[in-house]
């Protein structure tokens, strides 16, 4: 169906879809689901430097490997959305780098103690 320019019901059309396009959020579900992006990276940063300590790494392969555990929970996360992000996050940054300093510290603190009571007691 073609519908001319100067066709007043086509503007019309336009604003309404355009209104219908504007994404809201439930700022209590947005919440929400940041939690469960803080406490995931959280509790998968404890567990990453717990088996990072017990295999031993050193130096810049415990880095890595927090990188690697991080992009994996980055994956998961995603996967868990559908790949719909936008349907439960105002940005792609909310996913892929909310909580991910804390995590570091949780991480580096987990993997010297493992390290520690593994490889040195």
């Amino acid at each position: 169906m073609a519908v001319g320019h100067g066709d007043s019901s086509s503007s019309d059309k336009k604003s309404t879809d355009a209104l219908s396009d504007l994404q809201t959020f439930n700022a209590e579900n947005l919440q929400s689901n940041m939690k469960v992006i803080y406490y995931s990276r959280t509790f998968l940063s404890i567990i990453g430097g717990v088996i990072a300590g017990i295999l031993g790494f050193k130096g810049l392969i415990g880095f890595v490997f927090y990188f690697l555990v991080m992009a994996v929970t980055s994956a998961a996360l995603t996967a868990k959305a559908k790949f719909s992000i936008h349907s439960y996050f105002d940005t792609w940054n909310r996913v892929l780098l909310d909580g991910f300093f804390g995590g570091l510290m949780s991480f580096v603190l987990f993997w010297t103690f493992a390290y520690d009571i593994v490889h040195i007691f």
